[in-house]
């Protein structure tokens, strides 16, 4: 039996799914039928659990559940991905393999290696850029080299048209037209079963229908007024679709032209949410292009700061124990919650490596570990961007000042005291600064300072000197 095969991975829909949509119309026109799977990565498997991956496993739990309810049976296939496509070739006779593909990081190696191994076994490979709005080597300067920062990156984004939605005939996907071989998909059900067993966390804000039903709310309740709230921690005034474009359980395309059919062109909300989305396909476009930036800075002059390695300040940043409230906050949001506001995760990014002077590597792999929403691209971008040693980075001699930040983007304590609760009754006067808290106001509020909540862990004027020389002498080798 000839077939046509889809390879889901980070797009669980079934809505507005490029390689999808696809592979129906070629299964339509030459009367195949329609074999669906998910490749369970052992390295992933294997992995410790932590929010991350918590997150994405329910996140696949629940597309495979809803998807074999509308008669598309998404198979889990558990093994190597050479070993996942011979075992389909044992059983089927492949004609074609359609994916929305990876551009970047280990994901592009694996699609390069399975795009070789199929066309040598003279099977179609047919794969499609679907998760940005403009693929890494779409927008390029007129020379044919790719930008390096961002406003005329911009520029030149938001003059091009953006593909429209996708329509996906569902009514292909019926036990007449799509395939359920059950016994190959068997061991990796009971592999997903054993993971789901064992999260410490359920996630309800996971599926398509959270996805538009958060994007709905985001459009009418939030997007007019998203440039005056989107750095206030203590509101709600973010999308919160990142964590659905994580796993794909929404396109980007449909966030876009949602927005955009709002009358609001000239709305500055509208605006700025979407140069954010221009910021992720920056990012991710950058990352292509320079694919070692994961482990090397992009700016040469700092590929050999002198870092610090002091493990006990490390710990205390990722505890959200460094004696500065509102990097605690944000640092014990994320470990509560796998998520954290941008204005935080720029304020806690900078604190680790401009006031303890600790390698940006480190900062990145713990919210690897810890985002649910996490984005590889955008992640390391955004830690080389703090730590001034990226592509369009903060100047080095920029360092953001904790204690003003705190002041500025939660100025009564709201968001503080609603994550860090040893904080709770302390004073509007002291909430920013508890170090400088009278001994009768620490037993007033019950926080005492060095038992109950920490003394600031370094000196931030010190510190800031001290990251000044550090980089200026970088600059000097």
């Amino acid at each position: 039996m000839e077939i046509v095969v889809i390879w889901f991975r980070r797009d669980m829909r079934l809505d507005d799914h490029i390689a999808l949509s696809k592979a129906i119309t070629y299964a339509k026109k030459h009367q195949y039928r329609l074999f669906a799977f998910y490749h369970l990565d052992p390295f992933f498997t294997e992995m410790e659990l932590d929010l991350n991956n918590e997150h994405f496993f329910q996140n696949l739990a629940n597309f495979v559940k809803e998807a074999r309810e509308s008669h598309m049976y998404v198979h889990l296939i558990h093994d190597d991905i050479l070993s996942a496509f011979q075992k389909l070739m044992n059983a089927y006779d492949i004609n074609a393999v359609f994916f929305n593909e990876d551009e970047v990081g280990n994901g592009r190696t694996r699609d390069e290696q399975v795009t070789r191994f199929l066309e040598e076994k003279g099977i179609h490979v047919s794969k499609w850029q679907d998760t940005h709005l403009h693929g890494a080597r779409d927008i390029l300067k007129a020379d044919g080299s790719h930008y390096q920062v961002f406003t005329p990156y911009y520029q030149a984004w938001r003059k091009q048209e953006k593909q429209s939605v996708i329509k996906v005939d569902k009514s292909f996907l019926s036990s007449e037209h799509t395939i359920c071989d059950e016994s190959l998909s068997e061991k990796g059900d009971e592999k997903l079963r054993d993971i789901i067993k064992k999260c410490t966390r359920k996630f309800d804000q996971i599926g398509s229908d959270k996805a538009r039903s958060t994007l709905g709310g985001f459009i009418q309740e939030r997007l007019t007024r998203y440039h005056e709230k989107r750095d206030i921690p203590s509101v709600f005034g973010t999308s919160k679709l990142s964590r659905f474009l994580k796993t794909g359980t929404i396109s980007i395309r449909t966030i876009f032209h949602a927005v955009n059919e709002e009358e609001l062109f000239e709305d500055e909300g509208k605006e700025t949410f979407i140069k954010e989305l221009a910021w992720r396909d920056f990012y991710h476009m950058i990352f292509a292009h320079y694919p070692e930036m994961k482990e090397k800075e992009i700016n040469a002059s700092f590929q050999h700061i002198k870092w610090n390695d002091d493990e006990t300040l490390f710990e205390a940043w990722c505890k959200g124990q460094t004696g500065f409230p509102l990097v605690d906050a944000g640092m014990r949001q994320l470990n509560e919650e796998g998520w954290m506001h941008n204005r935080l995760r720029m304020v806690t990014a900078s604190f680790l490596t401009k006031d303890y002077l600790i390698d940006w590597r480190m900062g990145e792999a713990y919210f690897a570990r810890k985002l649910v929403d996490y984005d590889e691209a955008s992640n390391i971008g955004g830690f080389q961007w703090a730590a001034s040693v990226g592509t369009d980075a903060v100047p080095y001699f920029r360092i953001f000042n904790p204690t003003t930040q705190s002041k500025r983007f939660d100025p009564s304590g709201e968001y503080i005291r609603r994550y860090v609760p040893e904080l709770k009754h302390v004073n509007e006067k002291w909430i920013h600064e508890p170090s400088k808290m009278p001994i009768d106001e620490q037993m007033k509020s019950g926080c005492m300072l060095g038992d109950t909540y920490p003394l600031p862990t370094v000196d931030h004027q010190e510190r800031r000197k001290k990251a000044i020389s550090l980089f200026e002498e970088a600059k000097q080798t």
